[in-house]
């Protein structure tokens, strides 16, 4: 199985994708990947507030990363799902620092024989990543 996980400046953009894809050789899909599932996570312009209790208007999110611990993390994480949902290729890329409303802040690409198990481990990632990986979003709202 093939693994890339990073921590990049700012916000996610194509090239950070296509040099991780790169890395590893995998611009081209291997003959036994029969889905590739990909997710972006996109910094949205309405976030919930819960010092208010009410949904404000964001300017952008301020992550902050715990780097050697969160690069450790998203690895484990990639290698331990790959390994249980029997993945072809892993991609994780995650955003530090300022990623402004409309920009994405996480890309997840999975490659797998078939489907099912491709977005049963997207949906498992992503859960845990929340849940374990020090890495932390503060709001920067508008008009602050």
């Amino acid at each position: 199985m093939r693994v890339v996980t990073r921590i990049v400046e700012g916000p996610v953009i194509a090239e950070n994708l296509a040099q991780a894809r790169a890395d590893r050789d995998l611009a081209g899909a291997p003959d036994e990947t029969g889905a590739r599932v990909s997710f972006e996570g996109v910094v949205r312009r309405r976030e919930n507030d819960p010092h208010q209790d009410r949904v404000r208007t964001l300017e952008a999110l301020d992550y902050e990363v715990y780097e050697s611990m969160a690069e450790q993390g998203l690895a484990t994480l990639a290698h331990s799902i790959g390994t249980r949902h029997g993945l072809q290729a892993i991609v994780a890329l995650h955003s530090r620092g300022r990623v402004r409303v409309g920009e994405v802040s996480f890309v997840l690409e999975v490659h797998a024989a078939h489907r099912a198990p491709a977005i049963a481990a997207m949906t498992e990632f992503i859960d845990a990543l929340k849940r374990d990986v020090p890495i932390w979003k503060r709001p920067v709202w508008a008009g602050a």
